[in-house]
């Protein structure tokens, strides 16, 4: 009977540690949205690694953190003056001390005074660095990036999005 106590209480702990690190995870992930919601893309790199990557396709790529912040403070809010991004079905995968996950995005920027609708897909890596989760890579796949004046319909777009 006791045997079984225990077993159960260690099964319960590794339950709620997992729950927590997916929960530690997903926050990271909102504050990083937060951060760009915001217009704080000085606060991003202290959400990687110190050797963080993030691959962002067309608008770049970076690696370290202090090519993380020039990407975010001086590309990304030079090309992108103004942007909100919006995220969902953040899925979470943990195995000890990282983990992997994606979000589907849809973003609304202005891009040379116009406004766009985005839609894409990030996918992370994860890893605990100084007892805290922060990313180790993320990668931004656009599915379609198109003046909001055209729409995101059409043939060609919905080819590209599959």
């Amino acid at each position: 009977m006791a045997q079984d106590l225990e077993a159960r209480v260690r099964e319960l702990e590794e339950t709620v540690r997992d729950l927590a690190h997916r929960e530690a995870i997903r926050e990271l992930r909102c504050r990083y949205h937060e951060c760009i919601n915001e217009g704080n893309v000085a606060g991003i790199p202290e959400l990687f690694t110190r050797d963080g990557e993030i691959d962002f396709g067309h608008l770049g790529r970076a690696r370290g953190t202090t090519k993380i912040e020039s990407f975010f403070v001086r590309e990304l809010t030079r090309v992108l003056p103004f942007i909100k991004q919006f995220i969902h079905n953040h899925v979470v995968r943990v195995s000890g001390e990282t983990g992997t996950g994606f979000a589907y995005l849809e973003a609304k920027p202005v891009y040379k005074g116009e406004s766009y609708l985005v839609a894409a897909r990030y996918d992370d890596e994860y890893v605990r660095e100084d007892g805290r989760w922060k990313f180790k890579k993320m990668v931004l796949t656009p599915w379609f990036m198109v003046p909001l004046r055209e729409g995101w319909a059409g043939e060609d777009r919905i080819k590209m999005g599959r």
